[in-house]
């Protein structure tokens, strides 16, 4: 039978819960309902560059890393580059063998998770190792963003109810809150939003795609900016200044994306 043991309490609400040996607390109970306004946006949105767009935004990230309690260390870097390993993973299975848009997904989470928790605990968590993989990050997104050509894709929205994707996000975010502790940082970097994405974006897998490396991008910085505040301020405010260097960043790579694309991403979003 399950239990269930409340602790500890603020103005008398629980803030966390253990059951069987797992943490339930407020933060993992935010990151579900973040992650189902964001996917929620995601599937409203029709342009594929919207879409792209909306989905570079941390806010799972973000939440999870408090839900985690751990500080960003190189599992929250490698992570990314298992998250670019999931979106053409997706692409490739979906557009080169004709495998069903939600088979892919699934096999492609299956493999990140395989990945994720292989790797997890046998990267020396170091400040080298960190800024190392930090680094590659970097490098491996930039020569993406050159050498991926842009492709007119056609616009989508789900005719899917909401109520109909909400049980898939609850059912996703509970499986990543109970394998928080075997994935370490790589669960922050979950596509717990992609999985959606991936499925309203089916028809502009190539434009999700191509956003990604601005994910890692700006992520990077974020996650730089957290990793040297936290040991001073904590991880809260790391990842406050780290949201001010991704802002900073995702400005500057904007104009860069318009440049490739010859389509305005704010007029993208405007014409929603």
């Amino acid at each position: 039978m399950a239990t269930c043991i409340p602790a500890p309490y603020v103005y008398n609400i629980p803030v966390s819960w253990a059951l069987h040996g797992v943490s339930i607390g407020l933060w993992d109970v935010g990151l579900g309902l973040a992650v189902c306004g964001q996917a929620g946006l995601i599937a409203y949105l029709r342009k594929p560059k919207a879409k792209a767009l909306v989905l570079t935004f941390p806010i799972p990230f973000t939440i999870a890393v408090l839900a985690t309690g751990r500080f960003v260390d190189v599992t929250n870097a490698a992570g990314l580059v298992v998250l670019l390993l999931f979106t053409h993973g997706v692409r490739l299975l979906h557009y080169n063998l004709r495998v069903p848009i939600v088979v892919s997904i699934a096999l492609s989470a299956a493999c990140y998770c395989v990945i994720s928790a292989a790797l997890a605990y046998r990267i020396p968590v170091t400040e080298a190792a960190f800024w190392t993989v930090i680094g590659g990050n970097v490098v491996l997104a930039g020569v993406l963003m050159r050498l991926q050509s842009p492709i007119d894709e056609p616009g989508y929205r789900s005719p899917l109810p909401l109520y109909w994707k909400m049980p898939l996000i609850a059912l996703v975010v509970s499986v990543l809150i109970l394998l928080k502790n075997v994935l370490a940082g790589f669960m922050t970097v979950f596509p717990m939003v992609g999985v959606i994405a991936a499925y309203e974006a089916r028809h502009s897998l190539h434009t999700i795609c191509r956003q990604i490396p601005v994910l890692m991008i700006t992520l990077s910085v974020l996650m730089s900016i957290c990793r040297v505040v936290q040991p001073f301020a904590g991880v809260s405010w790391g990842l406050v200044w780290g949201w001010v260097g991704f802002g900073i960043a995702i400005v500057w790579l904007t104009p860069e994306m318009r440049t490739a694309t010859g389509t305005d991403t704010k007029q993208a979003m405007e014409s929603e």
